[in-house]
């Protein structure tokens, strides 16, 4: 491209990077990043500085570790001394635009960006702050529990469909106004959605997508309790497990409703990516995810952990006129796969 490229950032919240070993997994039913991943560059090792959201996503948005941003939980607030890349594209000449989640916590809700199309899904407060001098003690407004699963299944609507179909269509409406020219600058537009995270819940149509799935169970076993590392026992313990009593279906169910909340985010990015294709505007395209989720593997649950299905997270970068070919990866992830990627050609 002859002039500074557009940007499209897609980012889903607690994709686990072990399903997109190599774009997503050949028996998820995901066709439109199945498509932008055949001409993209693959990264088969990424991993969040962090995983938990709000750690997460302000290292992503400022490239620092939470030990030089400050944000180590999810109420510990973003300085807004702290530069991002929406303030280093402003800089360069960029719109910079967000629509979605980015839960930022304190006054400053923009970061460097220039518009702002939707709040967040969760307050700005400070709401969320634990008390550290009691490391043990569960915190029942703040920590999951693990209801998420034994309560998986159906639902036409919920506060976080409709976060996300908002999220989806304000991103829809801008790429519209965008292609009309009216500024002359290039944009980036930051598409943040809060699907797959937890409830596992999903619309009936993509829950019927997994019926026969083959992997709702998951691929390690559970461990005993008293033979887990002792974060891994902190972190099930803040979820509450002696309370619930879950079954293998109720795992079988949550993971399911998860892989549909796959496949209701990859419905959503084909149509966003189906305007950009429309209004004939090109993009250098990002998709990423802030950190995973266990999803049952060894027993454990949601994030925090430092295993590769809470850890690993997917990021895949197409270029206008990508080489479909010659993008695959030449290794598949690993524990030990190096942080890098196969570049095309």
């Amino acid at each position: 491209m002859s002039r500074q490229p557009n940007i499209l950032i897609l980012m889903a919240d607690q994709l686990a990077g072990p399903f997109f070993p190599d774009g997503p997994a050949d028996w998820l039913h995901a066709p439109n990043l199945r498509r932008l991943a055949e001409r993209s560059v693959r990264f088969p090792a990424a991993y969040a500085a962090s995983p938990l959201c709000a750690p997460s996503r302000a290292s992503f948005m400022a490239g620092q570790l939470p030990s030089r941003t400050g944000v180590y939980d999810n109420a510990a607030e973003f300085p807004s001394s702290v530069p991002t890349f929406a303030h280093h594209l402003r800089r360069a000449g960029y719109r910079t635009v967000l629509s979605g989640k980015m839960h930022f916590v304190g006054p400053d809700q923009l970061h460097g960006f220039e518009e702002r199309l939707t709040t967040d899904i969760y307050p700005a407060d400070f709401g969320w702050t634990p008390d550290y001098r009691k490391p043990h003690e569960r915190i029942d407004w703040w920590y999951h529990n693990l209801g998420s699963v034994s309560g998986a299944g159906v639902a036409e609507i919920t506060n976080q469909l409709e976060y996300d179909d908002e999220v989806a269509h304000f991103a829809v409406q801008k790429l519209y106004d965008l292609a009309r020219g009216h500024d002359s600058r290039p944009w980036c537009l930051t598409v943040s959605f809060t699907h797959p995270h937890d409830p596992y819940v999903a619309r009936r149509r993509h829950w019927e997508l997994y019926e026969d799935c083959a992997h709702l169970d998951p691929a390690q076993p559970p461990i005993p309790y008293e033979d887990m590392d002792p974060h891994s026992q902190r972190i099930l313990d803040a979820c509450d497990w002696r309370r619930y009593a879950i079954t293998p279906e109720m795992i079988r169910r949550a993971r399911r409703g998860y892989f549909a909340s796959i496949s209701y985010i990859d419905e959503k990015i084909g149509e966003i990516l189906s305007v950009l294709e429309a209004t004939r505007q090109e993009a250098v395209i990002v998709v990423l995810s802030d950190h995973g989720d266990m999803l049952g593997e060894r027993g454990l649950w949601f994030k925090m952990h430092f295993f590769e299905h809470s850890a690993g997270v997917p990021l895949m970068i197409a270029a206008p006129g990508s080489c479909p070919a010659a993008a695959r990866l030449r290794s598949a992830r690993s524990m030990s796969a190096p942080r890098s990627a196969t570049w095309p050609g």
